[in-house]
């Protein structure tokens, strides 16, 4: 197997100098990078510098000519698995949003079909500016994956705030978790195309009084990236998302909800779909009396006693519907003992054709922990025994429960089409994957 490329594009920031170390660090990975510097990023870091390092010719004119003679910004993209720029200037993101391709790191990044990850970095001002913010809103729609400037002091006397480059191993680890999904995806490119798969993600809140409610330590990270991993493999993906400090992924129709009632309303409004992937931590209890104001504390007082009722179960919900039953329903199972047994039960209990399972303890399979983590160990358990995956990160974990997904789909057609052709029903009766316009944003 061929070493991953990524090509580098080096904006003209004084961050640029970290992008040295960076490309230390990747090539420490066995990543092979090429790098594009803008003509603003000469004036921090020399083309010398940066291709003694990558071991690479740097580039940098877009008019070149023994380049140019062979379309080289076309090239460029092509070669590459990834695209990081990084970092990413204030006007070369208002370049990228706005289709500009004046000069070559711009003409290669219009012209790019593997993904982009943006690393912002600028002043707090600039950053917060409102033709920033919707560049980089537009950036998102389009697909391209920005990952948020670092909070902390500025390179300027006295500036401080939101603006700095993120740090050089947190970039590391980005581009590769942004590789191991390029490379899931690759093997089943598109699979999904024409299916509409619905996710749910994330925690439920259920409100005790306006101030207080119950809840459970659910990111919304890993629900978010089988979402972000359905989209690119061709699918129309709704996502119901409970409150989560997660932007919404890109190519994806993304519902917000609070509580679990409101969940499930939403579920139900997306139907119908293909496959549904019921990922999200929802609260089993809520109280049965809302306090419409904040329940005060009272010198010498005893706790309010809360009285709790069961929310209703989704997953069994959709999984048991006579009529609009999604052909594939899967849920998760997060369990802190008996992880394998836990879920058995509850396949079985649910009717859901798999459940994924995962130890959530902190003292569990992954160390630190898997809730608010970027990395899982999923054991996906059916009717027809166990698969146990390796721990991953969570994307590489989302193109697993993608796979899977789209191979019990298939066999659920196949299976469809054997019955419906022994009884000699006519092929135009026989059901069809779910299509719909894709959302303005894919």
């Amino acid at each position: 197997m061929r070493e991953p490329r990524i090509l580098l594009i080096i904006g003209g920031g004084i961050a640029a100098y970290k992008c040295l170390d960076l490309v230390r660090r990747l090539r420490e990975r066995g990543i092979t990078v090429r790098a594009v510097m803008t003509k603003a990023a000469h004036q921090f870091v020399t083309p010398l510098a940066v291709s003694a390092l990558t071991n690479e010719r740097v580039f940098t004119d877009l008019f070149d000519l023994d380049d140019e003679r062979e379309i080289g910004h076309i090239r460029l993209t092509r070669q590459a698995d990834l695209v990081l720029v990084a970092p990413a200037t204030a006007d070369l993101i208002a370049k990228m949003a706005n289709g500009h391709a004046d000069d070559l790191a711009s003409a290669t990044l219009i012209a790019s079909s593997a993904p982009i990850v943006v690393a912002p970095a600028m002043n707090p001002r600039m950053w917060r500016a409102p033709a920033t913010q919707r560049n980089v809103a537009r950036l998102n729609a389009d697909g391209i994956t920005v990952i948020p400037p670092a909070v902390g002091e500025m390179a300027e006397a006295g500036e401080a705030g939101q603006g700095r480059l993120p740090e050089v191993a947190d970039l590391v680890a980005a581009v590769e978790r942004h590789l191991a999904v390029a490379r899931h995806i690759n093997t089943h490119a598109r699979h999904l195309e024409g299916l509409h798969v619905l996710v749910t993600s994330g925690p439920t809140l259920e409100a005790i009084d306006p101030v207080r409610y119950i809840a459970n330590r659910s990111s919304g990270k890993q629900g978010h990236a089988i979402a972000a991993a359905a989209a690119a493999a061709g699918a129309r993906v709704t996502l119901v998302a409970g409150p989560v400090a997660l932007a919404d992924p890109p190519g994806v129709t993304t519902v917000h909800v609070e509580s679990a009632r409101d969940m499930l309303a939403a579920v139900e409004a997306s139907l119908p779909a293909d496959i549904a992937i019921f990922c999200a931590a929802v609260a089993d209890w809520r109280v049965e009396v809302t306090a419409g104001h904040k329940i005060k504390k009272a010198k010498g007082a005893k706790p309010p006693t809360l009285a709790l009722v069961e929310n209703p179960d989704i997953l069994k919900t959709i999984a048991r519907r006579n009529v609009g039953r999604p052909a594939v329903v899967i849920g998760f199972a997060a369990e802190t003992t008996q992880v394998i047994a836990h879920a058995q039960a509850k396949l079985a209990a649910k009717g859901c054709d798999l459940i994924i399972a995962n130890d959530v303890a902190v003292t569990g399979e992954v160390a630190g922990g898997v809730m608010g983590g970027d990395r899982n160990r999923l054991h996906f358990v059916s009717a027809d025994g166990v698969e146990s995956l390796a721990e991953q990160t969570k994307e590489a974990a989302a193109a697993d429960v993608i796979r899977r997904a789209h191979a019990l789909f298939t066999a659920k057609q196949h299976v469809q089409r054997v019955v419906t052709g022994a009884r000699g029903t006519a092929p135009s009766s026989r059901r069809k994957p779910t299509r719909r316009a894709r959302p303005a944003d894919a």
